[in-house]
């Protein structure tokens, strides 16, 4: 099947998920890899956005590492998703809102600076929807969030990094707030962002290089839109495995293709028995079907498929809210 998209626009949407330049002028410095110069580069990318391919060129933020976030889902009352799954999306700490195929037909993200707001927002949700929530919290991830490889829909997982959790200072808060939304498609975004936050450029790209470094970051760079780029099935495959198997199913199915997502939560009994999470991502259902079958012979017994039917919400992840910088700090970091 022919490509929709130019030679330059399908190099940035699949070899530029990762590995972004972070230097001064990053726009600059990827044309010189793909063969075109800065100004065509950002008004490719600006075009991309334009049309939903992508939602933001920015950091993909490590699951655990600072903050707190969970996976929830609610069962909404026959003709009432639209009304609560507008009341979902309008909060803030909602970076992702479906609805599913089963009784519990909202499925949301949802993630705060802490686990006490995480808790507040989860009670918020409940009290304004009049839905029980049930959150199933990440406890070991198997190929998380690393790209999205537009040949085959997969890319081959890389071992989860270790890194401990720990609190980030009021500078750090700042740089992550302001970082969260992606950058601004200009030729020195750095240097902007550090604008807003009162950090000079140089300071913004030895933090961010740290955080790479560090596993903080998962992953820099484009950020696709699945759908848009003709995936239009998305399948959450869920099993019940017994705790000692979970680790070692969970291995073999983030290898096998097809599969983009591979994670463990945290049942929620005695409504949701499910400990072990695949995402399976098609053009159709009749792609994506191989997978998930495939999926259940090699975990020993099948999956429970829920397919996504409408996408409510769907944004990069804010654990911090955006505040001004120090009073004279961005003075500071200008005349710097």
């Amino acid at each position: 099947m022919d490509s929709p998209y130019s030679p330059l626009e399908f190099s940035l949407l699949n070899d530029w998920q990762r590995d972004f330049p972070i230097v001064a002028q990053p726009f600059a410095q990827l044309g010189t890899k793909v063969g075109a110069d800065e100004t065509a580069v950002l008004a490719t990318l600006q075009r991309l956005q334009h049309r939903g391919a992508i939602s933001r060129v920015g950091a993909v933020l490590a699951p655990r590492r600072f903050g707190a976030s969970t996976l929830a889902a609610l069962a909404a009352p026959a003709g009432e998703i639209e009304r609560i799954a507008a009341l979902v999306s309008a909060r803030p700490e909602v970076n992702h809102n479906y609805q599913r195929e089963h009784r519990y037909n909202l499925w949301f993200v949802a993630t705060a600076a802490d686990q006490a707001t995480l808790a507040q927002t989860l009670r918020a949700i409940e009290q304004e929807t009049g839905c029980r929530v049930i959150s199933l919290p990440l406890e070991n991830e198997y190929h998380i969030d690393l790209g999205f490889d537009l040949h085959s829909a997969h890319k081959a997982p890389v071992p989860a990094a270790g890194t401990p959790a720990r609190e980030p200072d009021a500078a750090e808060k700042r740089l992550i707030a302001s970082l969260q939304p992606g950058l601004e498609l200009v030729p020195q975004p750095f240097a902007r962002l550090g604008e807003r936050v009162g950090m000079n450029q140089a300071e913004v790209l030895a933090r961010i290089s740290g955080w790479l470094d560090e596993g903080l970051i998962k992953r820099f760079g484009v950020v696709v839109r699945h759908h848009e780029l003709g995936y239009r099935a998305n399948a959450m495959v869920v099993f019940d495995l017994p705790d000692a198997e979970v680790d070692r199913v969970g291995l073999q199915l983030a290898a096998e293709p097809g599969v983009t997502l591979c994670y463990r939560r945290t049942r929620s009994l005695p409504d949701w028995p499910y400990n072990l999470y695949c995402m399976v991502h098609g053009r159709s259902r009749e792609d994506a079907q191989p997978v998930i079958e495939r999926l259940g012979r090699i975990a020993g017994r099948p999956g429970n498929a829920l397919f996504s039917t409408r996408r409510f919400k769907q944004c990069g992840a804010r654990y911090f809210a955006e505040t001004a910088a120090p009073a004279g700090a961005a003075k500071a970091a200008a005349d710097a």
